[in-house]
């Protein structure tokens, strides 16, 4: 029972809390309440966890909102803002957030060649900072359970559209076994753990 060494985060073709940043794009009351691709109960709870993993894992954040300052849209929903109180929010007025300057240089400026990115709608906010990215050399990754379409079809279709151009399709379990990799890690196995049995992943037996 002898793990390996832990691999080199640039050379590393799997995800790792080295290698990734997550970007986080208008998960806002208007934009949550406008899916139609998923249950959005479940919608906000896979989100939640995805961001409490990316916490308990310390893996850079960049969060984006639109249209706040100019009083059409609200703040990122509460669930979320509480687990990122001390994460700076970027507000735009561009619907991608890759042509936001704030957005492009925090991006930029985390130097991480891996993105996963969750964005309010997959078809338009997610879609096109993931093209921008994919042409400028980044990998993106697109956790598909915690993000939603105006409808099921136009959510089907960007996820295909972003796959063509290069980008891969995981998931919030997927991920987090991804930078778990190793129960050795005791770290953080209580959190990834607590993680899993509030996503449904695991079962509480007691």
């Amino acid at each position: 029972m002898t793990s390996l060494e832990p691999r080199n985060p640039e050379t590393d073709e799997l995800l790792s809390p080295e290698n990734s940043m997550f970007l986080l794009i208008d998960y806002q009351p208007t934009q949550v309440n406008s899916i139609n691709s998923m249950n959005k109960q479940d919608l906000i709870r896979n989100v939640t966890n995805l961001t409490e993993l990316m916490k308990t894992f310390d893996v850079p954040i960049v969060l984006s909102t639109v249209n706040v300052v100019t009083g059409r849209n609200k703040e990122t929903i509460p669930q979320l803002k509480e687990l990122l109180s001390d994460v700076v929010s970027y507000d735009r007025t561009s619907i991608n957030s890759w042509e936001d300057k704030e957005v492009n240089e925090a991006v930029k400026k985390i130097g991480r060649k891996n993105i996963i990115i969750c964005g309010l709608w997959t078809e338009a906010c997610l879609t096109f900072p993931t093209l921008d990215a994919l042409k400028e050399g980044f990998e993106v990754f697109v956790p598909v359970d915690a993000v939603g379409g105006a409808s099921k079809t136009a959510h089907e279709m960007a996820l295909r559209r972003v796959e063509q151009a290069g980008a891969k399709m995981t998931s919030l379990a997927q991920i987090a076994c991804e930078f778990q990799r190793d129960w050795n890690r005791t770290d953080s196995v209580p959190d990834f753990i607590k993680i899993m049995q509030k996503s449904g992943f695991f079962l509480k037996l007691e």
